[in-house]
């Protein structure tokens, strides 16, 4: 009987009890992967201040994040990335707090949980987890729905169905939150309050068309889309090559760990180029936000994939290979495996009430 509640439907849990373990997952991948961002922006800020960065106009691809007047960044909790503002150095004092030089990673690390609080290590992590929670919550729950549904509803067992409903609970994910984020952007970089949120969304549709809301939506399905397929696609393989090799029927919370590790690594590294772009793209458009300025349209896609190849070629596109790296293969590896033990839970707890007749 266990052994049938394992590898049916949803793993005989309900789609709350999926919301709550992924919800849960997101939480602690957010609190794991949080510091690592904090202490990789604050260690670009001190490369290029703001009295430095008024004079830079462009900087190598290496870096992707042009610093001009350092008017925004990207931030990451490790499941979404984020536009962080900055106006004139106003809005980024909990970035810029003290003059305190680093020398490097583990430097920063120890200086700023001395001088400024281990909180400071978690700064800017509120506002994300209210995009990246829900976000993740969508992507994982209609993942193992729409896995189930081509496996038990259409009868597909095939490798190909843990690609096909990685990609399309992306995709779905992806154009839930998009305008969220475009309006989250716009209301940082004007400093509007909620009650402004309304307006804001007005004038941007009555000013561009509905459509405007997914400003950047396309980028970003290009390199999450692609990565979600390979990801869920490599998970599955590696996972039941583990179960395989370890003689079990359902893999442990390790397993999920190392399985979750390996194949947000290959999806990272097979991703990168769209994730060069994307990162590009977002930063254009944050900088459009934060000047107030009439939009112009953004460069396409594929016209800064052939920019970025004629300035600095394969070497470009595939700039940031290693902090992608280090940052993606643990945060997947957290979060699947969180994700994971919160099913095992849930299962054990309904096949308890089943018992007991509850």
């Amino acid at each position: 009987m266990g052994d049938r509640v394992a590898v049916g439907p949803s793993g005989g849990i309900t789609p709350v009890q999926q919301m709550l373990a992924s919800g849960t997952g997101a939480l602690l991948t957010s609190l794991f992967v949080t510091p690592l961002d904090v202490v990789k922006i604050r260690l670009q800020a001190q490369r290029s201040p703001f009295y430095q960065a008024l004079a830079v106009d462009s900087v190598p691809w290496s870096n992707v994040i042009r610093p001009t007047k350092w008017k925004c960044f990207l931030y990451c909790n490790g499941l979404m990335d984020h536009i962080y503002v900055c106006q004139n150095g106003t809005s980024c004092t909990s970035w810029y707090k003290t003059p305190t030089h680093f020398s490097g990673t583990l430097d920063a690390f120890v200086k700023i949980t001395r001088y400024e609080g281990v909180r400071s290590l978690w700064s800017g992590l509120p506002p994300t987890l209210v995009m990246a929670v829900p976000a993740t919550v969508i992507y994982f729950t209609c993942y193992d729905q729409l896995r189930d549904f081509l496996r038990y509803g259409m009868g597909y067992q095939g490798s190909q169905v843990p690609l096909v409903a990685g990609g399309l609970a992306r995709l779905g994910a992806v154009t839930v939150i998009s305008p969220l984020e475009l309006v989250r952007t716009k209301m940082q970089s004007r400093q509007l309050s909620y009650s402004d949120l309304r307006v804001c969304i007005r004038s941007a549709v009555a000013q561009d068309g509905w459509l405007s809301l997914w400003r950047g939506w396309g980028p970003t399905v290009l390199r999450d889309v692609p990565f979600s397929a390979l990801y869920w696609f490599n998970y599955e393989l590696v996972k039941a090559q583990l179960c395989v090799g370890y003689r079990v029927t359902e893999a442990t919370f390790m397993m999920s760990f190392v399985a979750g590790a390996i194949s947000g690594a290959v999806a990272a590294v097979m991703t990168l180029p769209f994730d060069v772009v994307k990162t590009r793209r977002q930063i254009q458009l944050g900088e459009m936000e934060t000047l107030a300025a009439p939009a112009k349209k953004p460069s396409s896609t594929w016209h800064i994939m052939g920019r970025i190849w004629a300035e600095s070629g394969y070497r470009g596109l595939f700039a940031g290979f290693l902090p992608r790296l280090v940052k993606v293969a643990p945060a997947c590896a957290v979060m699947i495996s969180t994700y994971e033990f919160g099913k095992t839970f849930f299962q054990k707890l309904n096949r308890e009430r089943a018992l007991q007749g509850v």
